[in-house]
């Protein structure tokens, strides 16, 4: 999800990050965690010599913005705790690093069925969560002990948001209202897709009128179908390269998230986005420490941080997606906090949006096949 920045971009910004490790003075709007009365002790591992190794979504954080906390530089300031930022584009491409033993992240921050997938695999450290207190103080109970981490000992909600429908106002006739306009053939040649079997196929399901979590194979096999069907529209298949091409204006429509939706629009004021008739998916991206953590305790004081009221605002507005942290959400401007498509009613939560669970190997391993069909 937010998610930007191609590889080579990546790989350097990571660099940029770590060069730059201890250069930054605390902001004064900060001052008071370290204060000698503070109520948490940041300063506990000042002298050790440890890094952390983060790994995230692209621009999924405040960092290096004029004008804004850069968030790594500043727990960095407080702490003496190194930062090490990495990025993933997907989720399936995280579980392929963890799974496969080519990672040492003590941060992660996938989305909730990843979570789930992680947690039943045994892939997750349980949080001391006497190092996290502001997750007690400050998490809306909404999102606490949620389904993907039923009794929440794994993670800590980070964002949350919907998948909606991008289109650009000069490019299109009329504002779409249904999923079926990325079927249209009188915009050929100008419709991205999802990128990933999960978001492709939960479009596909939400047409269909079928669960996001389905396994029966006849209605994944429907979904096939009608995302095969699909193809002779669409333009490219995409997840950060969506950034530049919408922001462009080198094509009319595009699914992707509300979050980044509202940065692409801050960019091109001839984009805008719907949530589809048919409905959504709703996600929650928590963070999580992975299985053999060398760094668990700092990696909670990470956490920790992240959950400070204006660390938590300033990755809100930057990334553009919703907060569960309510002290954030208190200070958000009242346009934002009464946009629907960003803070929508607990009625239209409950009829129009389903999140994604973890489906079963022999389900994850035949939607993955019929994608690799269709891709490949």
């Amino acid at each position: 999800m937010k998610k930007t920045l191609s590889l080579i971009l990546t790989v350097l910004l990571s660099a940029m990050l770590f060069a730059s490790c201890g250069t930054s003075d605390l902001d004064s709007s900060l001052e008071h965690l370290r204060a000698d009365d503070a109520e948490y002790d940041y300063t506990r591992f000042e002298g050790q010599n440890i890094t952390i190794n983060v790994a995230n979504w692209g621009e999924y954080l405040c960092i290096d913005e004029p004008d804004m906390l850069d968030v790594n530089e500043q727990f960095e300031a407080l702490t003496g705790i190194k930062v090490n930022y990495q990025m993933y584009s997907t989720n399936e491409e995280l579980y392929a690093k963890l799974k496969n033993g080519g990672s040492d992240y003590d941060i992660i921050i996938p989305s909730d069925y990843t979570i789930s997938r992680l947690i039943n695999d045994d892939m997750l450290e349980k949080l001391d969560f006497s190092n996290i207190p502001n997750f007690e103080k400050y998490i809306d109970d909404n999102y606490k002990n949620p389904e993907y981490d039923p009794t929440n000992e794994y993670s800590v909600p980070y964002t949350w948001g919907m998948v909606c429908l991008i289109y650009n106002k000069t490019m299109v006739d009329e504002a779409p209202t249904s999923w079926s306009a990325l079927w249209d053939e009188k915009y050929s040649g100008n419709i991205l897709m999802f990128n990933n079997p999960r978001d492709a196929f939960g479009i596909a399901q939400e047409m269909l009128g079928v669960s996001l979590n389905s396994e029966d194979t006849s209605e994944l096999d429907d979904c096939f179908e009608l995302l095969e069907s699909q193809q002779p529209v669409v333009q490219a298949y995409v997840m950060d390269e969506i950034f530049d091409k919408m922001e462009g204006g080198s094509a009319a429509l595009a699914p992707y998230y509300v979050g980044d939706a509202v940065v692409m629009m801050e960019s091109n004021p001839d984009l805008d986005y719907v949530i589809p008739e048919e409905g959504t998916n709703l996600f929650v991206d928590a963070i999580c420490i992975p299985k053999g953590a060398k760094n668990k305790e700092a990696a909670e004081m990470y956490i920790n941080f992240l959950c400070e009221t204006e660390i938590a605002l300033a990755n809100c507005e930057y990334i553009g997606y919703s907060t569960p942290h309510t002290g954030a959400y208190e200070l958000l401007d009242d346009d934002v906090k009464n946009d629907a498509r960003r803070y929508p009613s607990d009625e239209f939560i409950a009829t129009k949006t389903e999140t994604f669970r973890a489906l079963s190997e022999d389900a994850s391993e035949y939607m993955q096949n019929l994608w690799n069909k269709l891709k490949f």
